[in-house]
């Protein structure tokens, strides 16, 4: 299972990165292109497929839902006590709060857990793209006027861009369809294009990170960086486990939402970052380092929830 984990998810995410990387350092793509292309095409399409075509119980789901916000907040007040200032304050939280569920969760579920696994995790998914597209965008912004030196926006124009965000409008289109047993699955001329996007987000949201890293020079690991991945790769697990058993989710449910948040953090953070004028610098460096590491903790924290080492998660 170890060596299936590192081959069949690791390094094919890793590999589609560095096509990204090297397609830029030969042809030098255009990142704007690219991230409006994920924001504003992939990702609601990706969402609304998705979502509208769970079969997870609405009970669960949201429970899930709650579970899931509880998480980002929790790790956003790790990070608020960890950092030194506000502008670290808000890269850390960009950083730390929000993890890579989809493109990473859902295959690492897909294998580990091939039953409940991705049922589970396209309500962590969608929970997490809403909290990316308004708190996530908060923050990038408040950071960009603190970077900028502009007098704060007042509370009615932070929430234009968030408006703006058809990732938004994508989960409540796909909650009403899932309401109504999502017909629009039945009108074939607009369900396969939608299909078409949707499959290919994952391929190109990988791309469009390595272009940003090939044009961003991540920094040395230390200081803030360093407190960023312990909190994402390490606290987030251990807020998971603590969470789950609060919720009272047991077994494989349990492992598939503790297993989830020890992914690495979202690519979203570093589009969003960088389309709102945030620190998109050490966003793409968070994003690069806990993609590498992640591998190896999901691998031990898999192995330690088969083994039963945390009793209300062992999956069976």
């Amino acid at each position: 299972m170890i060596f299936q984990i590192l081959r069949d998810i690791c390094l094919p995410i890793l590999l589609v990165m560095g096509v990204g990387w090297g397609i830029d350092r030969k042809f030098r793509l255009s990142l704007e292109t690219l991230v409006k292309l994920n924001l504003y095409l992939f990702v609601p399409a990706f969402i609304f497929t998705r979502l509208s075509t769970s079969q997870l119980n609405d009970a669960i789901g949201l429970k899930v839902i709650a579970f899931t916000v509880s998480v980002i907040l929790v790790m956003g007040v790790i990070s608020w006590i960890v950092a030194r200032d506000r502008r670290e304050r808000i890269a850390m939280q960009l950083g730390t709060m929000f993890y890579n569920c989809g493109h990473w969760g859902i295959p690492l579920m897909a294998l580990a857990f091939p039953n409940q696994g991705p049922v589970v995790q396209v309500f962590v998914l969608a929970t997490m793209n809403v909290s990316m597209f308004t708190l996530g965008i908060t923050l990038a912004g408040l950071q960009a006027e603190h970077d900028s030196g502009a007098e704060r926006s007042p509370a009615w124009r932070r929430l234009l861009p968030i408006l703006r965000q058809p990732s938004i409008y994508a989960i409540v289109c796909a909650l009403v369809a899932r309401r109504f047993g999502n017909p629009i699955e039945d009108i074939v001329f607009i369900w396969k294009p939608l299909t078409y996007v949707a499959d290919a987000l994952v391929g190109f949201a990988l791309i469009t990170l390595g272009v940003q890293l090939s044009q961003t020079k991540p920094p040395k690991v230390g200081g803030r960086l360093a407190w960023a991945l312990g909190i994402r790769l390490l606290g987030g697990p251990l807020v998971a486990a603590g969470l789950t058993w609060l919720f009272g989710f047991r077994g494989e449910v349990a492992a598939i939402l503790i297993l989830g948040a020890a992914s690495p953090t979202a690519v979203n953070a570093a589009l969003v970052a960088h389309e709102f004028k945030g620190d998109s610098r050490f966003a793409a460096a968070v994003v690069f380092y806990t993609t590498l590491l992640a591998s190896v903790v999901v691998t031990l924290l898999l192995a330690t929830l088969k083994l039963g080492w945390i009793p209300w998660a062992h999956p069976g």
